[in-house]
C-alpha cells in the first residue's frame, strides 16, 4: 500500500484478549470488517483468488482500493495484494494469528513490492504506520470490546 519497496516491511504486533476464532471473524467477515476497517467494503470472502474493489476518499483524493486474496490458512493467516486503480504501486498485507492461551497474538505485515507515488501524503511510510496502528491498536480493539458488551 504505502511507502517504498526498499524500506523494510511495516509490522504491527498486538496481543488481543480474544480467541483466534473471534479475531478471524473480525478479519474476514465483511459485516464486521465494515465496523472497524473499511465501511465502504462491499464484500469479502476469505478464499484465494477472491477480488474486491471499494472507494475511500480523503481530503478530496479518491482511492479505488483493489484487493486480491493470495493466501488463506483458516484461523491462522490471510494475505492479500493491495493496490489502487489510479496510482502506481503494489503491496501485500498479511494478518497472522497465534494462540496465546486465553488471548491471540495478531501480527500484521505490510510489504511494498512496487513504489507508490511519493507526492501523495497517504503513501508516506509514516502515514502508513500511523494508519495500521490506528486500525489494529484502536479500531479493532475498540470494536471487539463493544462487541463483547
Amino acid at each position: 500500500m504505502k511507502g517504498k519497496k526498499k524500506a523494510p516491511p511495516i509490522v504491527i504486533t498486538q496481543i488481543i484478549d480474544e480467541s483466534i476464532a473471534t479475531l478471524w471473524r473480525a478479519l474476514t467477515d465483511p459485516k464486521q470488517m465494515k465496523q472497524w476497517y473499511f465501511e465502504n467494503l462491499k464484500t469479502f470472502e476469505p478464499k484465494v483468488g477472491f477480488e474486491t474493489k471499494f472507494i475511500v476518499e480523503n481530503e478530496g483524493r479518491i482511492f479505488h482500493h483493489l484487493w486480491k486474496l493470495k493466501e488463506v490458512v483458516p484461523l491462522k493467516k490471510i494475505t492479500y495484494n493491495w493496490r489502487y486503480e489510479e496510482y502506481t504501486g503494489d503491496s501485500f498485507v498479511t494478518f497472522e494469528l497465534f494462540d496465546q492461551g486465553k488471548s491471540t497474538k495478531l501480527k500484521l505485515t505490510h510489504t511494498v513490492t512496487e513504489d507508490f507515488p511519493s507526492n501523495i501524503p497517504e503513501f508516506t511510510r509514516e502515514n502508513c504506520i500511523a494508519g495500521w496502528d490506528y486500525f489494529i491498536n484502536q479500531r479493532l480493539k475498540d470494536f471487539l470490546k463493544l462487541k463483547n458488551n
